[in-house]
């Protein structure tokens, strides 16, 4: 219905992403800001937070505006997870937004392997290049207080801040470990609590990005595999069961009863952007025979590695490869990656699920299909982090009662099945590939 749209904002690593939502999900208007992603040195990774956190929201909601849809009945904010930023009294950034790729600092190797487990290190450089700010406070937590609400975030996003919060609370002696205090950290609320109003609209708590890709994104059946095909390439295997994997993670999915497997690699946009540089527009076709292999870790790589130290290599080249070689490689390794995880996890997979805005790259869906041999279907919205956030506005406003709904908004757009010619000898260059990021030690034995 026309009189309850909800707006979702997803605040990526590259780029902002709003959705305008109707009752049953359809998106009636989307908009998309860029975020400038900064690497001062090799060891950093932030945003310009005043920009991206705080001006970008305010900018986009200013847009939707002046399309004349009519009043939204909530708004909801989805973001990357760690952010971090040192903020002033009026919860306005006073220093860059440090994010997850920095890796600044050293960590215990139980903390490195941890789902999260960097944020204790991104308060410890806040705390050293902004000492005595009003606040340590996430993304998600500063676009809230721009908007007009309080500078609070959501249990998820808490919880991915771990170990400075402990599930319940801010921890005391984690927090002065790196160099604040709970009262330095945003409020805390439930998933779906309204926190505050942004004119007539309800504003939500806010939610982890990943998660709200996953509500909305129809991968909730044993073998289902979600890749969310971002700046960072993210992985969930779909469960029947609890099973802890070396090098990867495991978390509960929102269905009952059922667990997700995986993680988060830098095999992602960013690789595949920095890996094509390389090679210009190049065009034509190549034979499937006679591809490289890349290690697709120019920054590191988190699961199954959780190694800041690996670099990017490039090994099998010959004197007929040229650039379209070099692209088709940089793919076929985001799918190697793909297929290392669902390998790991020792289910049996069934289909890909695809979102995200890399699902507008054709030929990384079919490197996905041809490099796990499965099909791929691509989700009917690629900014499902912002859909799923706009299904979360609707629970603030009380028009959803719980979470689990959201499964209803899923839409698979098309499929992608993988080509016969290319499925062989993939499968070879991914022995290859295993070989050559030498992860032999992690991997379990393969389901029949």
């Amino acid at each position: 219905m026309r009189d309850e749209l909800t707006i979702g904002i997803d605040i990526g690593t590259s780029a902002l992403k709003a959705v305008v939502a109707s009752a049953d999900g359809r998106v009636v208007a989307r908009r998309r800001i860029a975020n400038k992603l900064g690497f001062p040195t090799a060891d950093r990774m932030e945003h310009e937070a005043r920009q991206a956190w705080r001006l970008a929201p305010r900018r986009v909601l200013a847009e939707i505006e002046k399309l004349g849809l009519g009043e939204p009945r909530a708004i909801c904010v989805a973001g990357l997870v760690p952010s971090l930023a040192a903020v002033d009294g009026r919860g306005i950034p006073v220093s860059a937004g440090l994010l997850y790729g920095d890796t600044r600092g050293t960590l215990p190797p139980e903390v490195a392997a941890m789902p999260v487990g960097r944020a204790p290190e991104l308060l410890r450089q806040l705390a050293a290049i902004s000492p005595g700010a009003s606040g340590y406070w996430p993304l998600q937590a500063v676009a809230n207080a721009s908007l007009g609400g309080p500078g609070a975030i959501d249990i998820t996003t808490a919880i991915a801040m771990s170990p400075l919060f402990d599930g319940s609370r801010w921890d005391v002696s984690v927090c002065a470990e790196a160099g604040g205090l709970p009262e330095n950290m945003p409020e805390v609320a439930g998933l779906g609590e309204p926190v505050g109003k942004v004119g007539p609209a309800v504003l939500a708590s806010g939610i982890v990005d990943t998660l709200a890709e996953q509500i909305v994104s129809g991968a909730t059946e044993a073998g289902d595999v979600l890749v969310i095909c971002g700046t960072t390439l993210v992985i969930w295997v779909v469960s029947d069961e609890w099973r802890d994997v070396p090098g990867l993670w495991t978390v509960p999915h929102t269905v009952n009863g059922k667990t997700l497997i995986g993680g988060a690699s830098n095999a992602g946009g960013l690789f595949l952007d920095w890996a094509t540089k390389f090679t210009g527009s190049a065009h034509g076709e190549v034979s499937p025979a006679s591809i490289p292999v890349w290690a697709p870790y120019p920054r590191g790589e988190r699961t199954p590695f959780h190694d800041t130290a690996r670099r990017a290599s490039l090994i099998g080249l010959e004197l007929s490869h040229g650039g379209r070689h070099l692209q088709r490689a940089a793919v076929d390794a985001a799918g190697f990656v793909v297929r290392q995880h669902i390998d790991l996890s020792g289910v049996k997979a069934k289909r890909v699920v695809a979102t995200g805005g890399g699902t507008a790259r054709s030929e990384w869906l079919q490197a996905l299909a041809d490099c796990t041999g499965l099909p791929v279907d691509v989700s009917a919205v690629p900014e499902c982090g912002a859909l799923g956030a706009a299904y979360v506005a609707r629970m603030a406003a009380g028009l959803e009662l719980s979470i689990e709904g959201a499964a209803g908004w899923a839409q698979v757009g098309h499929r992608v099945e993988p080509n016969e010619a290319w499925v062989e000898p993939a499968s070879r260059r991914y022995d290859m590939f295993r070989r050559l990021v030498a992860d032999q030690g992690l991997a379990p034995v393969r389901p029949a």
